[in-house]
C-alpha cells in the first residue's frame, strides 16, 4: 500500500455505528494457451485457432451451473479479511473445501476476492482517499487463482475517486477470462465525505455504466461471462436500483453485507432482496469473527442455503 495512507477495516465493513442494519489442482483441459504478460500475469496467446476462452472450470456461463464461494482480503492487512492472512496457498485450499460445502446440486467455483482499491481515512497525495494495490500483488494472486482454477475478483473501494475510472485502471487484468469485479459502494464517498465516517453510495445508473464497460471487454476479447458483484450493507447504499440494466456477458450479483446474528442477517437479507430487478443474481457475506460475537454464531452452510432466493455467491471475511 502507498506509504502514509491509513487502511480502513473490512472488505466493505463500515463503522460500527452503521451496523444496526446487520452487516496445485490440475489445469482445466479447456484452459486457453497463455504467454507471459505484464507483471508476470498470463496473457491469452493470439493464435488463429485457439479455443474460445472459458471459465476456470469450464463453460462460458456462471449460472446456474456454478455456486461461487470465496474469501476476501489483502496481504499484510489481517483486519481486511481472511484471504490476507497466512499463506495464500493454504487459504486457497480452505476456500476449496468451504466451496464444496455450499455446492447443493451445483458445481463449486472458488473465488479469491482481492482488495485492488482500498478506501483510506486520509486523502493521500491525490486527495482521493483511496490507494491501489500494487500490480505485483494482483499478479501473484492471479497466478494462484490460475493454478487452483479459481475466479479472481478485484474488489474496488473507491473513496472519492470515480468508480469507473478505478475499474478501467484494472483493464490489464479484466481482459482475462478468470477475473471479475466486486464493488463496495459503501466506501464510495461524495465531495467532503470521509471513508469510515458515514456510508457512501452508488446508484443503478453508475452500476450499469460499469456493467456496460465490462460487457465491452467481454465482446472485444470473446470472454466468458464475467461477474460484477456489488456488496450492499443497507438500502441507502444503492439508490435507484430500478435503473440497473443487465448487460450482455455480465452476471450482476447483489451481495447482502452486514454483521450480526443469524436473525439480524436474515432481516437484512429480506430487505435487500425485496423487489429484485430482472436478471440480478444474489450473494451473501459472512464474517468469521464479528458474526459470532455476543454469544451468537456464524451461519452454517445449511442456514445460508435456506435463504430465498438461494445465494449464488457466498463470501467470507
Amino acid at each position: 500500500m502507498a506509504a502514509g495512507l491509513t487502511l480502513l477495516t473490512g472488505c466493505g465493513e463500515a463503522p460500527s455505528a452503521g451496523r444496526s442494519d446487520a452487516k496445485p489442482a490440475p489445469r482445466s483441459s479447456h484452459a486457453s494457451p497463455t504467454t507471459p504478460g505484464p507483471h508476470g500475469s498470463p496473457t491469452p496467446a493470439r493464435t488463429p485457432h485457439r479455443p474460445r476462452p472459458e471459465l476456470p472450470r469450464g463453460g462460458r456461463e456462471l449460472f446456474p451451473r456454478y455456486r461461487m464461494v470465496g474469501f476476501c482480503g489483502l496481504p499484510g492487512a489481517a483486519a481486511l479479511g481472511r484471504l490476507g492472512t497466512g499463506d495464500p496457498a493454504e487459504r486457497a485450499d480452505e476456500i476449496e473445501k468451504t466451496a464444496r460445502r455450499f455446492a447443493a446440486g451445483r458445481e463449486p467455483l472458488p473465488v479469491l476476492e482481492l482488495l485492488a482499491v482500498v478506501a483510506n481515512s486520509t486523502p493521500g497525495p491525490d486527495g482521493t482517499y483511496r490507494s491501489r494495490t500494487p500490480a505485483a500483488t494482483i499478479a501473484r494472486f492471479h497466478r494462484l487463482a490460475r493454478r487452483r482454477r479459481a475466479m479472481l475478483l478485484l474488489n474496488v473501494q473507491p473513496g472519492r475517486a470515480a468508480v469507473l475510472d478505478e475499474v478501467k485502471a484494472l483493464r490489464e487484468w479484466l481482459v482475462h477470462p478468470d477475473v471479475g469485479v466486486a464493488l463496495d459502494p459503501e466506501w464510495e464517498m461524495g465531495p467532503g465525505a470521509i471513508p469510515g465516517d458515514s456510508y457512501g453510495r452508488t446508484d443503478g445508473h453508475e452500476l450499469t455504466s460499469v456493467a456496460r464497460y465490462l460487457s465491452g471487454l467481454v465482446e472485444a476479447h470473446d470472454l466468458p461471462e464475467k461477474p460484477l458483484v456489488f456488496h450492499q450493507v443497507a438500502t441507502s447504499v444503492v439508490r435507484e436500483q430500478s435503473a440497473l440494466r443487465p448487460q450482455p456477458g455480465v452476471a450482476l450479483i447483489k451481495s447482502a453485507d452486514g454483521i450480526g446474528s443469524p436473525g439480524l442477517k436474515r432481516g437484512t437479507w429480506k430487505r435487500l432482496v425485496r423487489e429484485l430487478p430482472d436478471g440480478l443474481h444474489t450473494g451473501f457475506k459472512l464474517f468469521y469473527e464479528e458474526d459470532a460475537q455476543g454469544g451468537s454464531h456464524l451461519m452454517t452452510p445449511n442456514e445460508v442455503l435456506a435463504l430465498r432466493p438461494q445465494p449464488e455467491y457466498v463470501m467470507y471475511e
